[in-house]
């Protein structure tokens, strides 16, 4: 008697489940800073009943990307210009420690995985799909801080830079910003593979002060509008 092949169950917790998905609609911009976060509505959207999405709240919280309201649910976390020069700040200095680490202690095999994942990037970036790029530039800059093998440093840069890459998300990004992140990224790359570290956490810092600019000066203009709009009212 054979035994039937099977699909293998998915056990994952279920607010983890919605936590992923509500952080994904966050991170896009599908859901806006300061949006409150409509309970019948996003249940109705999931299948899903108040407990699980109340739970995915609370770990989105964590990662900073909610605000808990008391007795009044919850709404999507605002990122003020000044939230982003202590985000930036903090990013800098683990990403300079993630990329030395990273030359002392990868493996060969993560050093191939990074090059795989920018040649598929810059192909998002040929493409101009910006939504692609976006997701595998994240994986870039995780992967490199992955393979300096610090699990603490790994859990508190990905914390980080999830508030961060939605800020960057929501950023305007021009043609020529675009392309000179990718020309950075090839360099970034480059310095690596020859596991040459001085060089890498040099680049890795132009390449996020850079992005700290676009990031600040989106948030700038929003703080702005939002206060003409304030006098207006």
């Amino acid at each position: 008697m054979t035994m039937e092949l099977v699909e293998a169950i998915d056990r994952r917790p279920l607010h983890r489940e919605v936590a992923d998905r509500l952080r994904d609609l966050i991170i896009r911009g599908e859901l806006r800073p300061a949006q409150r976060l409509n309970e019948r509505l996003l249940t109705k959207r999931f299948g899903i009943s108040r407990t699980p999405l109340r739970e995915a709240f609370t770990i989105l919280a964590a990662d900073g990307l909610v605000t808990l309201l008391p007795n009044r649910g919850a709404m999507v976390a605002t990122v003020t210009a000044a939230d982003a020069e202590d985000m930036f700040q903090v990013m800098a200095v683990l990403e300079a420690l993630g990329g030395e680490l990273a030359c002392q202690r990868a493996s060969d095999v993560d050093i191939a995985e990074v090059r795989a994942l920018h040649e598929q990037m810059r192909g998002y970036h040929d493409s101009r799909d910006l939504d692609a790029y976006f997701d595998f530039n994240q994986r870039i800059h995780q992967k490199i801080v992955d393979s300096a093998g610090n699990r603490e440093l790994t859990d508190t840069y990905k914390r980080i830079s999830r508030r961060i890459r939605r800020a960057r998300y929501l950023a305007n990004l021009s043609r020529e910003r675009w392309d000179h992140a990718m020309d950075e990224h090839e360099e970034i790359l480059e310095a690596f593979v020859q596991r040459d570290s001085g060089k890498l956490k040099a680049l890795l810092a132009v390449h996020l002060r850079n992005k700290y600019e676009v990031v600040r000066a989106w948030l700038a203009e929003n703080e702005r509008t939002a206060v003409a709009g304030a006098a207006k009212s």
